[in-house]
């Protein structure tokens, strides 16, 4: 390979990294930017003019034309206004970029989602300028534009926005876990949430895309059979790389690299046309942007390879579903992994606390959890035996249970000797065991020196889940770091004291550890017995939202003011049922004027089969009990669709109302079950040439 074409030649040349502030601005300024993004200290905005100057002379050196605040509203998407540089001096054009522009924009806020915080008439929003987080430059064929990631606030200072609140939250674990490290004696400048987030996805024919109404409009099929081989023989997962799938992706990391996103690692998923991505660690806001970006990105590579890309949880029934596993962990200044156990985790106390307060985390803003991955395409994967449940539980491992059980019991922990896989090969080199073994079926597995959150769904920001995650443990550390603060100031040992506050802790969280198989009936019927809520729908998991416990944690660590709670929760809420509404309309409308024309057909030809069998005096008893059978199924479908019809014409008006939701799971989706069952039965009746849209196999496997 030409040097010139390796990775480290061309990673972050799109992006305005340290290397260039370095170079073009002056070190005080330098090292004020650098502190702000190693260690959050505030930037002074002084320094404005001199950063925006930079930055706009290093984006037109690379082609940019325009400049965007680049933010990530409540719609669940990304959202940008771009501006040009140009301004005219005299009437001669310049190019210009101040400090102003750089620090904030003002986009029309009313158009984007605010749960009832802004009125239509109230427009004005804020973007400010998130210097945590690196400016980077979009291409297009006529020149480039300057993205300044932001936050997205409204005129009285909520947050409109996913960024704002996990920056908060990364603000209050910084604090607790840096009180905590202080008061063990291992003082640090800095904690960093850190995250990496794995991201499962679909790649389909874009002709074969654009013929399915619903895949265009929904994102998933409304409709459609599965095929008789789908994923049964296991021959997919890790399978060699189909060449049309190892380009486009080939493509998208070239241009991550270029981007600063540390994609890494690239392999086949379960299913049929289904992979996965997965990059470095890294600070925690950082990765929640760059899975923002890449998502964009391989949109964009698809399109231009005639791919189209699929994110939606589930986009084929029967089939397995796509996730975005999300994996948190916690970082010193120093570099240190504060849930890496090492060689001797029995012996590593700060270790074992921290872990312990992942596990208080869990087992008391479980309820936050749940909601933070809550959407109408996660209710079709959870739960669905190729994912986590709706009931949210703690995988450690045999080793960690093993250790926390005997502190437990009061009993002195013993070392772990290095266990040696046999294989039985003597040429072989050793395989080492690693602390734990790996549960796919667990929403929350601890996986060596890291937890998986395993439920947040493929089209998710990780960015709530993140926030939601990092909140419960600063307040699971503070609530330690009195107990802590308490024995110590009583005279007791210091690693004495530690141990016993890990088992204090882990004593009441013992119903949510469960090393066994999730996918089984028999946990759900345990989790029942410990106590645990098997949540099994959005309206219902987004109730945690509305709980006086959750306002008043978000509220006192300054994540959200109560009332933005209940916005929040409005507007999911609200995008739910919509949702719903929208895949209904959408399914009548492919039965009407798609599956029953075809039906149609397909009845008259087998009428007329029978009436010229019949005509030559042969016996056609079948076929006339077949094409009875066949209009029997035309009736049902006809029914079934006035039955989604009537439904939607009797659903409450309220579009964000819980009764609307409650209205839309007892009523409208069971309706679009039946109806998605007439139509399915009839495409397996159907002559394929025929059928108006691409079938599973068509889509799965061409």
């Amino acid at each position: 390979m030409d040097k010139s074409s390796s990775i480290s030649a061309t990673y972050g040349c799109y992006t305005f990294t340290l290397d260039e502030i370095q170079k073009r601005l002056p070190r005080p300024i330098f090292e004020a930017i650098k502190s702000t993004i190693a260690a959050g200290e505030p930037l002074d905005m002084g320094f404005a003019d001199e950063v925006a100057h930079a930055m706009k002379e290093w984006g037109v050196e690379h082609g940019a034309t325009h400049y965007t605040h680049w933010f990530q509203p409540l719609t669940g998407a990304t959202a940008e206004k771009h501006d040009a540089f140009l301004e005219l001096s005299g009437g001669r054009p310049i190019e210009r970029f101040s400090g102003s522009q750089l620090i904030q924009a003002e986009p029309d806020a009313s158009s984007f989602p605010s749960g009832g915080i802004r009125s239509t008439f109230e427009a004005r929003g804020y973007t400010a300028w998130d210097p945590t987080s690196p400016a980077f430059l979009i291409y297009n064929e006529h020149g480039a534009t300057l993205t300044i990631p932001s936050v997205f606030v409204s005129y009285t200072g909520e947050a409109l926005d996913k960024k704002t609140p996990l920056l908060r939250s990364m603000r209050e674990l910084n604090r607790a876990a840096r009180a905590t490290l202080e008061l063990m004696g291992h003082p640090t400048s800095v904690v960093h949430s850190t995250l990496g987030a794995e991201q499962e996805y679909f790649l389909i024919d874009r002709h074969l895309f654009h013929r399915r109404p619903d895949l265009e409009v929904t994102g998933r099929t409304i409709l459609g059979t599965t095929p008789p081989k789908g994923q049964q023989l296991e021959d997919n997962y890790f399978g060699s790389i189909d060449d049309r799938a190892l380009d486009f992706m080939g493509e998208v990391e070239s241009e991550a690299w270029k981007l600063g996103i540390p994609v890494k690692t690239r392999h086949n998923e379960v299913a049929p046309h289904q992979y996965e991505a997965a990059p470095i660690f890294q600070a925690t806001n950082l990765s929640c942007d760059q899975n923002q970006m890449l998502m964009d990105l391989m949109r964009k590579v698809a399109r231009r390879r005639n791919l189209a890309v699929l994110f939606h949880e589930k986009p084929f029934a029967g089939v397995n579903g796509s996730g975005k596993h999300n994996n948190w962990s916690m970082s010193t200044a120093e570099g240190r992994n504060l849930l890496d156990p090492g060689a001797t985790p029995n012996e590593n106390v700060e270790f074992l606390y921290f872990l312990a307060a992942a596990l208080q985390a869990v087992h008391k803003r479980g309820d936050l959890l749940r909601a933070s991955v809550a959407s109408a395409g996660n209710d079709h994967r959870l739960g669905a035996n190729e994912a986590p449940p709706a009931i949210i539980s703690v995988f450690l491992g045999t080793r960690l249970t093993e250790i926390l059980d005997t502190l437990l019991a009061g009993k002195s922990i013993a070392a772990v000797q290095d266990q040696v896989i046999q294989t039985g090969l003597e040429v072989l080199p050793q395989v080492k065991k690693d602390n734990t073994d790996r549960n796919r079926t667990s929403p929350f597995a601890f996986t060596g020196n890291k937890f998986e959150f395993r439920a947040v769904g493929s089209s998710q920001s990780s960015s709530m889940s993140m926030a939601y995650l990092n909140v419960a443990v600063a307040e699971a550390l503070d609530g330690m770091w009195q107990r802590l603060k308490a024995r110590l100031d009583g005279g007791e040992d210091r690693t004495e004291a530690i141990l016993a506050v890990v088992r204090d802790v882990y004593a009441a969280c013992q119903p949510i550890v469960f090393n066994g198989n999730n996918y089984a009936q028999a946990w759900v019927d345990e989790a029942a017995r410990r106590g645990l809520p098997n949540t099994i729908s959005t309206p219902a998991a987004l109730l945690a939202l509305t709980s006086e416990s959750a306002k008043t944690l978000l509220s006192e660590y300054g994540i959200f003011q109560p009332h933005e709670v209940d916005a929040r929760y409005t507007i999911l809420l609200e995008q739910y049922n919509r949702m719903l509404d929208i895949e209904a309309v959408q399914m009548i409308r492919m039965a009407k004027t798609g599956i029953l024309p075809a039906a149609y057909a397909q009845q008259a030809t087998m009428a007329d089969a029978y009436a010229k069998v019949s005509s030559c005096g042969i016996k056609a008893d079948v076929q006339r009990e077949e094409l009875g059978v066949y209009t029997g199924m035309i009736e049902e479908t006809l029914t079934a669709i006035d039955g989604v019809r009537q439904a939607l014409k009797n659903a409450p008006d309220e579009h964000a109302g819980p009764e609307k939701a409650e209205f839309q799971i007892s009523t409208l989706r069971p309706a679009m079950g039946r109806l998605r069952t007439v139509c399915d039965a009839l495409e397996r009746r159907t002559d394929e040439e025929l059928w108006p849209f691409p079938s599973y196999h068509a889509l799965l496997f061409q």
